[in-house]
């Protein structure tokens, strides 16, 4: 029972975090960047950058208050009225490349091998006696013989890198379908997919006899491993779309 609680109390407080996280970034990322408008003062098109920040804070609690932190015509004009915003609002933020990109909606495979790699180079050194390995050992209740011949084996090997490569493509395939890829997103949607599949893990197979010990060292490593999945994707599948619609 205090296994459960832990478990519950633990995805339980990643899925109230994730929520908020979400729509702080979804306000964040519409808002960051510098736009351009027209100034009513001089009738003339100048670059103005919003506080991102200031508007996904405002944004959970309500709708986003919005407040111009840079403009061309500053610091000489600073102290304007900021009667820009509402067109500010409805604008697209400038990109690298002074435009938006498409969206890119294809999987690049190769940032999803190489997440998938890190995540099972990082599963062998978590669960190796450099780590892990001995409270690993007491939690499952095997020896040193069984651990070094398991060690040995291909097929375990083979599984937990299809495990990781197969929840690599997940993220890869949610990210497909989102606007703007990035090394926030990536990892947004990587812990959104890691509280889902512990979730329905945990609850399809019931805690049977698992310890508090052997949860603790594979959440906290199926955690670690779903960021630095999620980032590595996010950014180098952000860097790719650039690099093909730049060339």
């Amino acid at each position: 029972m205090l296994s459960l609680s832990f478990v519950l109390f633990f995805v339980g407080a990643c899925i109230i975090l994730i929520f908020p996280f979400f729509a702080g970034l979804g306000f964040y990322e519409k808002y960051r960047g510098a736009r351009a408008v027209t100034c009513p003062e001089n009738h003339q098109q100048v670059a103005v950058g919003l506080n991102a920040l200031h508007a996904a804070a405002t944004g959970l609690v309500g709708s986003p208050k919005l407040r111009v932190v840079e403009c061309t015509r500053w610091p000489e004009h600073a102290d304007c009225g900021q009667e820009c915003v509402p067109e500010a609002r409805l604008v697209l933020p400038y990109t690298k490349h002074e435009a938006a990109l498409p969206i890119e909606r294809r999987i690049y495979h190769l940032p999803v091998l190489m997440a998938a790699f890190v995540a099972w180079a990082l599963g062998a050194i978590w669960h190796s006696h450099y780590l892990f390995r001995a409270e690993w050992m007491a939690a499952v209740g095997l020896n040193r013989v069984q651990v070094h011949q398991l060690v040995w084996q291909l097929t375990p090997h083979l599984v937990t890198f299809a495990a990781a490569l197969l929840f690599a493509y997940g993220v890869a395939w949610w990210l497909a379908w989102s606007r703007k890829k990035t090394v926030v997103r990536g990892v947004a949607f990587a812990l959104a997919l890691w509280t889902l599949v512990t979730a329905v893990s945990l609850g399809s197979t019931g805690l049977g006899g698992l310890s508090e010990d052997l949860l603790r060292i594979e959440l906290s490593y199926t955690f670690i491993a779903s960021v630095l999945t999620g980032a590595i994707i996010g950014g180098l599948s952000g860097k790719l779309v650039e690099q093909r619609f730049a060339s």
